[in-house]
């Protein structure tokens, strides 16, 4: 594995503090609390080595080394887990995830998932049904392959007329509304697109058809009533604990608001945030220069046990199915290049003040043209203040212009690719690969390339766009398949990764990317007990089937905070 930008990184610092397992050994002396023994221990550190035992006292690793190297650690009071052939990893981590809305949309009209129109409109009625008191009808998750990509609104009218329904697309860049929420909105025939938006229109009538694409959403959610408080702690719970039951100890927030910092506040105060959490907050195109002292001061006030603001957001594009990600070239069959959200005279000066107070950037870039871009921020940011442990970071980053993918490794920027993306779907084979040609769809989702450089490679999930789930995801990256297709032929095959570096990407890197590689992300001696238990060894599981590994037990600090009724129970 070339990804050696990440061992330089931290190396020394794992040098500095890691304690040999036999020595002395942090958080005082006598036995351990609890022991994990007899299973496959893959620590992830700097020469990814195995273990045959691991002990935790009060939250810390003590000892990480051989079964009978332990036992002296082993007393009357200790919880001794035979792991029974099990695996033991460090507790994944989700690089780029927007865990509260994402749990928000549980308790909605969910519809991720779905691939017909029958089933979303089923699950229309039963929700309508279901809350008749409800004055706005929302959800989310309709594949952009449904009607071709824009579905009209007498569709949703057929199953609630006098209540207005909006249901946002699986990407979250296309939204669907009925006549009424249309009306709300004051959208008609006649209303201008907004910038970087747009209003899909039937080609005879000029009506909108029910379809909106990125800034043209918010014209409806501009009338609905936000969240209140209360509901976004609910979703706040819902997506953590669907985080811990696939083992994910860590995350980036990667839209952070004022009410969803708020919600992960309180519960961080309250000892309940049962995840380690960076939140990244979202600059607004409308006012990214007021928001400056704003992010200074959340930064202060939201650094907390398991909670630190210390990033910045950026939406820099849309998305290549609906034409609204930022190309270098057109889009095969007319003029249109997609747009910025900031354009590079913008975005260039944003990039340098967030970086000169200190702030990790966050990018979300698709097309290639919002990559180059994106890398020229960053340069230009590095020229203006100097360079500094800024650990930057591209997520998305679908598209490149191969020029442009040594940049990673030589502007110290972060790689954050959603890998479950990275095979020949239907988005793909339908939507994404017509519109671009087969040169440049050789340079969709570049995984290998990209790590070949000695770029740190770190993934997340975009959940709720898709699953959530790193074993999902990590499957897909060393097969370049679907999850159901089987053995057979990659998409892209030179793109195809190994399963050491998917494992890293969720695990140190991932905490590298959160600035807390020195806390978590491996299995060594001194760092925070964040451990998840597999029912399998990764490594002798046939790629294809990575995705039917499942999590047994989750760990935050040595503390359990998810655990299958079918986990190893520890012994008395």
């Amino acid at each position: 594995m070339k990804n050696m930008t990440v061992i330089a990184a931290w190396l020394m610092t794992l040098s500095a503090c890691a304690v040999h397992a036999q020595g002395e050994v942090p958080g005082g002396k006598g036995p351990a609390e609890l022991v994990f023994q007899n299973g496959a221990i893959y620590t992830v550190d700097v020469i990814r080595s195995w273990a045959e035992a691991v002990a935790v006292r009060e939250g810390r690793i003590v000892y990480v080394g051989t079964k009978a190297g332990v036992a002296p650690l082993i007393g009357p009071k200790t919880r001794t887990i035979d792991l029974q052939g099990r695996m033991l990893l460090p507790g994944f981590h989700d690089s780029h995830v927007h865990l509260i809305g994402g749990g928000i949309e549980l308790a909605e009209c969910d519809i991720n998932g779905m691939t017909t129109l029958e089933q979303i409109q089923n699950a229309l009625r039963q929700y309508a049904d279901k809350n008749p008191d409800k004055k706005w009808l929302r959800g989310g998750g309709w594949p952009l392959t449904l009607e071709y990509g824009n579905p009209r609104k007498e569709l949703l009218d057929a199953i609630v007329a006098d209540r207005p329904v909006i249901l946002d697309a699986f990407d979250g860049h296309s939204s669907w509304a009925n006549t009424r929420a249309l009306q709300i909105a004051g959208i008609t025939k006649d209303t201008p697109d907004p910038p970087r938006g747009r209003i899909e229109r039937d080609p005879k009538t000029g009506e909108p058809t029910g379809t909106l694409r990125e800034a043209a959403s918010q014209l409806v959610v501009n009338k609905i009533p936000p969240y209140t408080h209360d509901e976004n702690v609910a979703g706040l719970r819902r997506g953590m604990e669907l985080a811990n039951s696939f083992g994910i100890t860590s995350v980036q927030e990667a839209a952070a608001r004022d009410r969803h910092l708020e919600a992960l506040g309180e519960l961080d105060r309250s000892n309940k945030l049962t995840l380690r959490a960076v939140a990244s907050m979202r600059v607004d195109p409308a006012k990214y220069e007021s928001q400056m002292a704003q992010f200074v001061d959340w930064r202060k006030k939201y650094q907390g046990k398991r909670l630190r603001a210390i990033s910045a957001k950026i939406f820099l594009d849309g998305v290549i199915e609906s034409r609204t990600a930022s190309l270098l070239e057109p889009y095969l069959g007319g003029d249109d290049r997609g747009w910025l959200n900031f354009e590079p005279e913008v975005l260039k000066p944003l990039a340098a003040e967030l970086d000169r107070l200190g702030f990790q950037i966050h990018i979300h870039a698709i097309g290639d043209r919002a990559v180059q871009c994106s890398f020229d921020a960053l340069e230009f940011a590095r020229a203006r203040n100097g360079s500094r442990d800024s650990r930057h970071h591209m997520a998305h980053i679908q598209l490149f212009h191969p020029s442009d993918l040594a940049r990673f490794q030589k502007l110290n920027v972060v790689a954050n690719f959603q890998p479950f993306w990275a095979c020949a779907d239907d988005y793909i084979v339908k939507m994404t690969e017509p519109i671009l040609g087969p040169d440049r769809s050789r340079w969709l989702y570049p995984i290998r390339t990209v790590a070949n450089t000695g770029a740190i490679v770190v993934g997340g999930s975009d959940w709720s766009v898709t699953t959530m789930n790193p074993l999902d995801a990590i499957q897909v990256a060393v097969t370049r398949r679907g999850l159901q297709e089987g053995p057979g032929t990659p998409w892209i095959p030179e793109e195809v990764v190994d399963l050491p570096l998917m494992i890293a990407a969720y695990t140190i890197n991932g905490a590298y990317v959160n600035f807390q590689e020195s806390e978590t992300g491996s299995i060594e001696v001194g760092k925070a007990a964040d451990l998840i238990v597999l029912d399998r060894n990764l490594f002798d599981v046939p790629r294809h089937e990575i995705h039917k590994v499942k999590v047994e037990t989750t760990y935050l600090d040595g503390q359990v905070v998810y655990q299958r009724k079918s986990d190893v129970h520890p012994k008395p």
